[in-house]
């Protein structure tokens, strides 16, 4: 590795100090010409600290012009320059200071700052990428008011946006375009866009609840447009839902949506200007599954959420990056529920929790949801800031209950609207107007882990006992954890599976341990590490529903029958726990315990049978759909205590296969195939996801032309892009699938699709998860002309993929997959840092395998670790994970 790369010292939040100056205004003037732009950057300045008299702007890999002070033009020896900084000088309180640069957009690899897309220049400034523009305060508690005029050629660049509203065009000599934009709110640079090209445009209106109308226009390339549709409608939606659920009305006259086919990011909450990955935005029958149409719904909403949580009021400092994500993910999570079913979301939720976050707390990578302190700040946009903070959030609202918790939101939005805060300050409206001390459940922001609930029950005349014992393992740089302040959710069910009422029973706690009783569910708001809970005047033993709603980001071990959890899965009001005891179930089968008195293949078909009934009622069909599904591989690695990859595959199959030999499937298949004009509605999805699982399972138990014949007979008759993938997907994975036939379904769809690049990256993807693709394959994969690596959509459909679903080859004994993936991650750290970052994931979770993987992976790490330039974002992953930082 470099030197310099040696030298860098980590940011820590111990050493925040505001700035000694703070930008209250700039005016940028952008001459954008081929191969070189020049920015033109007025700011008006104010002193903050009385004893400041210099200051020091960011800025990486531009070229400095001029820099003037009031109109005086400096010479070399009134200001300091470095890599990654300029420092001005013998300053008074106030001051307007010019600063020319050229930056290069055409050779911006890395995506970050102004960068050029295809035909189209554009930004992304989240989180340091304005430096990369010009020199700035580049940090998120300088606000200031920005005024931007784009200067370029009118008739390759007729569209020219930034964040605002527009306030004048002008047509200049030499057939060139002049636009200003102005922002009437302060912002932080991050939330700085610039868009030039030409693009196509859909146009719509919203009119606010206090009576404003406000345009709404979503931007794409020509051969994009007809396909934003569905995301006009999401954004009108998430409006109206955001001034009936927090109160929030959108505050600038125009909102505008621009859909970049390369992007690092899903999408950018930009003041006024969202910019999208094209896979976020763009969406129709043909183009988009099921799951893609919700991720649209869920970013779309969630960027538009972004105006209040995150550019209303942003975060003071990157440690605080969970205050506006964390935040605006619980929101954009229950806007999902309320447009589809609420306990389907939350086993979705759930189930990548414990997928993902769980196992990045259990890794080298572990960091708080406010950490102490990083080299590179684009390798905390994970899930611990986004996912486990929104979990921080749920359970302030679950502590609080609804109507304080809105409270609470309404008094932080008005309290801190226009600043920079911090999660003390969020905490601070949440115990003030719940009334709480809330100083214990703060560590969630500081300690990093995931908790461990240990619960023994018993039960003697009429009394049910249950002792709760919470832990926290060991984290790197934290040994030793408090105890968690946390909401335990919980209800009672008779022999019958009907939900007992708290009313009629007496719950006793420690001192000073919150009970809330909601009727027939018992908050329990645990402080301690260990607590007793005494309910007493049953009648009969009660069967105990814990954790309903997954009130709290924990691990649960819960001895109890295997019987229990089987009426659980049956009859419990709580849809999450339904499912959770499932899994329990298909966790202990995975183990090797034998199971008593449930036979986990005829519940599955058992609940099968009880969906053939369940025509019309959505939440219903969606639940099942997500019952019938034996947990994935990345599920079980984080919930089984011990496992051998290859052991747990087989495992795996050999019960899928027997699943499939049931007689169910065919009649459930033949009920739910849709019929009619796709639609992405709830009913519409509930009925192809029924389907095909059902198909799935079916096709398992064909072979020959029997298999297939009925694959491609689901192929030829989809009209939508959810059930062409659902029989492209048996191909890939099915063991026994004829390849030349699967090869010609494969082409084919190609050969129809070859101009719809997301498409195409889910024809890739399929290919890349398959256990029947070897690394030989996915070189040959790589050398279509249709793969590109400097594209992310298209490297993350082929190297993710593959690191994160292709088990069978990426965990091969003789480390080729390993070796595949870390080669792929060196060519493209020196292009694109962010993006080599991320697609190291996969080895940096080494420690969950056996010891001769353990070797494997860690020997490809350190081989990462010696590339002689080596980025800042790939040495802070690699260094970590190999336990040297």
């Amino acid at each position: 590795m470099s030197q310099s790369i040696k030298s860098v010292q980590p940011i820590k939040l111990a050493d925040y100090q505001a700035p000694g100056y703070t930008t209250l205004r700039t005016d940028l003037n952008f001459d954008i010409q081929d191969g070189t732009t020049t920015v033109i950057n007025t700011m008006h300045l104010v002193r903050q600290s009385s004893d400041a008299d210099s200051i020091r702007f960011d800025g990486e890999n531009i070229e400095l012009v001029r820099v003037s002070v009031d109109g005086r033009v400096l010479s070399g020896n009134q200001y300091q320059q470095d890599d990654v900084s300029l420092r001005v000088f013998g300053l008074d309180a106030a001051h307007d200071i010019e600063i020319i640069t050229r930056i290069k957009p055409e050779e911006n690899t890395a995506l970050a700052g102004l960068y050029k897309s295809s035909h189209m220049y554009c930004t992304q400034c989240e989180a340091e990428g304005f430096r990369t523009i010009t020199y700035f305060q580049d940090r998120p508690d300088v606000l200031a008011k920005f005024s931007t005029t784009i200067t370029a050629d009118a008739h390759r660049f007729p569209t020219l946006l930034s964040n605002g509203n527009l306030v004048s065009t002008q047509i200049l000599e030499g057939g060139r375009k002049s636009v200003t934009w102005e922002d009437p709110f302060p912002k932080p640079s991050y939330l700085f866009a610039l868009v030039a090209g030409n693009l196509d445009m859909i146009e719509d209106t919203f009119t606010t609840m206090s009576g404003r109308e406000v345009t709404l226009q979503i931007f794409s390339e020509a051969h994009n447009i007809n396909q934003c549709g569905y995301a006009m409608d999401v954004l009108k939606r998430s409006m109206a839902w955001d001034e009936a659920r927090f109160g929030r009305e959108y505050d600038l006259d125009i909102f505008m949506i621009v859909a970049v086919e390369d992007f690092n990011m899903g999408a950018m909450e930009n003041k006024g200007l969202n910019i999208f990955n094209t896979s976020c935005v763009l969406a129709s029958p043909d183009t988009a599954t099921d799951a893609a149409y919700q991720r649209v719904e869920a970013v779309v909403a969630h960027e538009y959420f972004h105006n209040w949580s995150g550019n209303r009021v942003t975060c003071r400092d990157w440690f605080q990056l969970s205050l506006k994500e964390g935040f605006t993910v619980f929101r954009d999570a229950e806007f999902s529920s309320d447009m589809n079913s609420r306990a389907v979301k939350r086993i979705e939720d759930v189930s990548f929790l414990r997928s993902v976050q769980f196992a990045e707390d259990a890794g080298p990578l572990a960091h708080a949801v406010r950490p102490q302190s990083y080299l590179e700040i684009s390798n905390f946009y994970t899930t611990t800031i986004y996912e486990k903070g929104a979990e921080v959030v749920r359970m302030y609202q679950t502590i609080l209950g609804n109507s304080k918790f809105r409270a609470a939101c309404d008094l932080y939005f008005s309290r801190h609207d226009g600043s920079a805060v911090t999660t003390d300050d969020f905490a601070a409206v949440m115990a003030e107007v719940g009334e709480l001390d809330l100083s214990q459940f703060k560590l969630w922001y500081e300690q990093a882990g995931t908790p461990h609930l240990q619960i023994t029950e018993h039960f003697d005349d009429g009394e049910l006992m249950l002792e709760i014992q919470q832990s926290c393992p060991a984290t790197p740089q934290q040994e030793d954890k408090q105890a968690f302040h946390m909401p335990v959710a919980l209800g009672l069910l008779d022999a019958q599976g009907e939900s007992l009422s708290l009313y009629d029973l007496m719950v006793d706690a420690p001192a000073g341990t919150q009970l809330t009783d909601q009727g027939s569910t018992l908050v329990v708001s645990l402080r301690e590490a260990q607590c007793t809970i005494k309910i007493s005047h049953c009648e009969e033993k009660p069967i105990v529903s814990f954790l309903r709603g997954f009130s709290a980001p924990v691990k649960v071990s819960y001895p109890r029958p295997d019987s229990e959890l089987s009426f659980l899965a049956k009859h419990d009001q709580d849809g999450f726990v339904r499912w959770d005891a499932l899994c329990s179930l298909w966790v202990k089968y995975f183990e090797g315990v034998k199971l008593e008195h449930v036979d986990l293949v005829q519940t599955i078909t058992d609940l099968a049978s009880q969906a053939l009934s369940m025509e019309g009622n959505v939440d219903a069909q969606l639940l099942a759909a997500q019952m019938l599904v034996v947990p994935d591989e990345n599920y079980l690695f984080e919930q089984l205590a011990h496992f051998e990859v290859d052991a747990l595959l087989d495992a795996r199959e050999v019960v899928l296969n027997k699943l499939a030999q049931q007689d169910i499937w065919r009649p459930l298949y033949d009920k739910y195939r849709t019929a009619g004009e796709y639609s992405p509605n709830a009913q519409g999805m509930a009925d192809r996801a029924l389907a095909n699982i059902a198909f799935a399972y079916e096709a398992r138990r064909l072979d020959g032309s029997a298999l297939v014949d009925f694959v491609t007979s689901h192929y030829r008759g989809a009209d939508n892009l959810t059930d062409r993938r659902a029989a492209l997907n048996v191909i890939c994975r099915h063991p026994a699938y004829d390849r030349e036939a699967g090869e010609k379904l494969m082409g084919d769809f190609f050969d129809k699709w070859r101009n719809e690049a997301l498409v195409i990256d889910l024809w890739f993807s399929l290919q890349a998860q398959s256990p029947r693709t070897t690394v030989n394959e996915m070189q040959r994969l790589e050398a279509l002309p249709q793969f590109d690596q400097n594209n992310p959509n298209r490297a993350r459909s082929l190297y993710s993929v593959f690191g994160m679903l292709n088990h069978r080859r990426f965990h091969a004994m003789d480390g080729s997959g390993y070796s595949y993936l870390a080669d792929a991650i060196g060519q493209i750290d020196p292009k694109n840092p962010q993006l080599a970052a991320r697609l190291a994931t996969p080895l940096s979770r080494w420690q969950r395998y056996d010891s001769s993987r353990q070797e494997l992976m860690r020997e490809r790490l350190h081989r990462l670790s010696q590339l002689p330039d080596l980025s800042k974002d790939l040495f802070e992953i690699v260094s970590k994970s190999l336990g040297n930082l």
